[in-house]
């Protein structure tokens, strides 16, 4: 007969798969959430997919700000892609399990690609407040070598800082019960499973996340606090809408992400609860990236230009 201390022992060392419980365990909502999120992960596979062709085929949509666009329907197709098709496979299966490895890998995705939107996003307004304050440097502020490197900067700080807060968890050892109280391998749940005392733990991963949340939302704001300060210089009402209307959709965006990003990693690990965060998850990983396509097509008149001139088989200009 094994002691407690032995069990634990032999968890640690044989622990070599998760249990993802979900959003429910109930039998008869499997099949109702599979194809509510099927149909949803297919439509925003397709939105995005619209968004990154419609891009590159009208020379219209040839500018930094849909560049930017592009780059973030990219990284949507990739974070939905990430969590939603495991969450799918365990809906249609009930097999649930993940493996060590498995999780470990779709936790680095998930805050790499997480990471870099937050990067991405403050590009996008930097573009924004270099289009309505400085338009005369515009195309030397935003030449394309200028684009491409804050594109490839905001990849970067994704990799990096997912790599750190991945390394943190996955080396600490694991005991006791496998089961993870959500849809995918977050680390807020994970670190209820480790053993001994998680609290450093939790303080660098928390650390390191308002790090790389806050830093790029500061950029956020101080490009539309002089966004703003330039809007209310402009003598027409009429002026000050149309200069408006090129960052709302933006704007939008930016207010859903972080919203629920902030709620759901820079508050106080006391009020850590499974079942509110995991259907706060849904809204940045599934909600999101569905929204965003929308948004911008929408509420933007060249994209909106672009998709009328497919409609009715017109040429590009």
């Amino acid at each position: 007969m094994l002691t407690g201390k032995e069990r634990i022992l032999q968890n640690r060392t044989k622990l070599s798969e998760f249990i993802l419980l979900g959003l429910s365990n109930e039998a008869n909502l499997q099949s109702t959430l599979f194809f509510t999120f099927l149909v949803i992960y297919t439509i925003t596979l397709a939105g995005n997919i619209i968004i990154i062709l419609l891009t590159l085929v009208d020379p219209a949509l040839h500018t930094p700000m849909y560049f930017f666009l592009r780059n973030l329907s990219f990284l949507e197709i990739c974070y939905t892609s990430v969590n939603v098709p495991k969450m799918l496979e365990n809906l249609l299966s009930g097999n649930k399990t993940i493996s060590f490895l498995g999780c470990a890998v779709q936790t680095y995705f998930t805050f790499f690609l997480g990471g870099s939107e937050c990067f991405l996003l403050a590009s996008m307004a930097y573009d924004r407040y270099v289009a309505i304050c400085k338009p005369l440097h515009y195309p030397v502020l935003m030449s394309r070598k200028v684009c491409l490197g804050l594109a490839v900067a905001s990849w970067l700080s994704g990799f990096f800082m997912s790599f750190g807060h991945t390394s943190m968890v996955f080396t600490m050892s694991f005991c006791g019960s496998n089961e993870i109280n959500h849809f995918f391998c977050d680390i807020p749940p994970l670190l209820k499973l480790a053993c001994g005392d998680t609290s450093r733990t939790e303080m660098a991963v928390f650390v390191v996340a308002m790090i790389f949340v806050t830093l790029p939302f500061i950029l956020i704001l101080m490009s539309y606090t002089g966004i703003i300060v330039t809007i209310l210089g402009i003598s027409s009402s009429e002026g000050r809408k149309k200069t408006f209307s090129t960052c709302s959709s933006h704007l939008i965006v930016v207010t859903l992400f972080y919203g629920s990003a902030c709620i759901m990693y820079l508050k106080p690990n006391s009020t850590y609860s499974p079942n509110s965060d995991k259907y706060l998850s849904l809204f940045y990983t599934v909600v999101s990236p569905l929204l965003n396509p929308i948004i911008y097509s929408f509420r933007n008149k060249e994209v909106k230009g672009a998709l009328r001139r497919i409609w009715e088989r017109k040429p590009f200009r």
